[in-house]
């Protein structure tokens, strides 16, 4: 047996003989990828808008940050982003909560009213100051959310009610409380360091952003790093053999719930430290749809078990550039609603076995089929 001089032609017999499409299926391989589908539809939207819209890449830097539709988009979409994260873990272990529009209403009331803002002077200077310390304020709007997912949480997780049940109490329930709190008025806030919240920068860029992307950056390291993202999606595939393994399925299902509501209180003081008010009538309303609609574009199965938070992310960017499509083109508002509902309408299909299965019954799906066959 010989054995060949060069080392290294072994390898390069392997090669030349490999196929010569390989970078066809690096190519096959990234497309198939989870983000690929919500990135291209992302991109594909800011390219309209790039014609539809004069100016819309345009960034101005005034007064010491950044201006311009991106930034726009970005900032408005800070709050969706936060629910949606908290929606994504919900929704991967089989649930729904379709109350954070309400616990966002909630928690804004709750820091408008502890906040508000009385006039004082100071060295002969009329200046607003807070009701109660700002730290506080913000502390108890972040506690009324959090007692808003106990009680979504037990209801699912100690009482077996279905998630879409027990979060629509809350959802009636817990605008009505906004409102009682409000006597149906809206709540005004004039202590200005509130407004930094949601209307603030930090090195040019919203300081939202920054919240925002500090929650996403903790929530995926816990679901990396940790045993805590196999645990929830073994929950959402199967909760009975998750049980039988030993994970604490209730506790972790109480726990996604805490931690959706948690993440829609900060959303809602986001949102009430941005208009510098409390709107129980308004704020957060239908939320929950736009929420559960980012979640399911950017790739989490509504079956539970399979989800992305970047994903998430690229879906509420996706809606939030929608919507300013739409308001920029002079569209009615309706009209960014039926789109919304069609857009849902088109991801439950596309996650559905049974039309999956039922397309190559269609027209022209058969003599598809019959062609595949042939070339096998």
């Amino acid at each position: 047996m010989s054995i060949p001089l060069n080392p290294d032609a072994g390898k390069e017999a392997g090669r030349a003989a490999s196929p010569p499409y390989a970078p066809m299926e690096q190519l096959s391989g990234f497309v198939r990828h989870p983000l690929f589908r919500p990135v291209a539809a992302l991109a594909l939207l800011l390219a309209v808008d790039f014609f539809v819209i004069p100016g819309f890449f345009r960034l101005e830097w005034k007064d010491g940050h950044l201006y311009g539709s991106l930034i726009d988009i970005v900032n408005r979409a800070a709050p969706l982003i936060l629910t949606a994260l908290g929606m994504t873990l919900v929704i991967a272990t089989r649930g729904i909560d379709i109350s954070v529009g309400a616990v966002v209403a909630i928690s804004g009331t709750v820091a408008a009213l502890l906040i508000g803002g009385t006039l004082q002077m100071h060295g002969g200077v009329p200046e607003y100051a807070s009701r109660i310390p700002m730290a506080w304020a913000i502390a108890a709007a972040l506690g009324a959310a959090l007692l808003c997912g106990v009680w979504n949480g037990f209801l699912v997780s100690s009482l077996g009610l279905q998630p879409i049940i027990a979060t629509l109490i809350l959802m009636v329930g817990g605008r009505g409380l906004a409102q009682l709190l409000t006597d149906g008025q809206i709540i005004t806030v004039y202590y200005k360091p509130f407004f930094y919240i949601g209307s603030g920068y930090l090195l040019g860029l919203p300081f939202s952003l920054f919240i925002a992307l500090g929650v996403f950056l903790v929530v995926a390291f816990l679901m990396r790093k940790t045993a805590l993202g196999l645990f929830i999606q073994a929950v959402g595939i199967n909760p009975v053999a998750s049980r039988l393994a030993g994970i604490r399925t209730a506790a972790l299902i109480f726990f996604v719930y805490m931690f959706c509501s948690a993440c829609a209180g900060v959303a809602g003081l986001m949102i009430s430290s941005n208009i510098k008010s409390a709107d129980a009538n308004n704020a957060g309303l239908l939320m929950e749809l736009d929420a559960i609609l980012a979640v399911t574009l950017g790739g989490t199965s509504l079956s539970g078990g399979k989800f992305s938070l970047a994903g998430s992310v690229v879906g509420a960017l996706i809606i939030q550039a929608l919507t300013y499509t739409i308001y920029s083109m002079g569209v009615p508002p309706e009209v960014n609603m039926v789109v919304k509902a069609v857009v849902v309408f088109a991801v439950c299909l596309s996650q559905s076995k049974e039309f999956r299965h039922l397309m190559p019954r269609l027209p022209g799906g058969a003599s598809r089929m019959r062609r595949s066959a042939g070339d096998k």
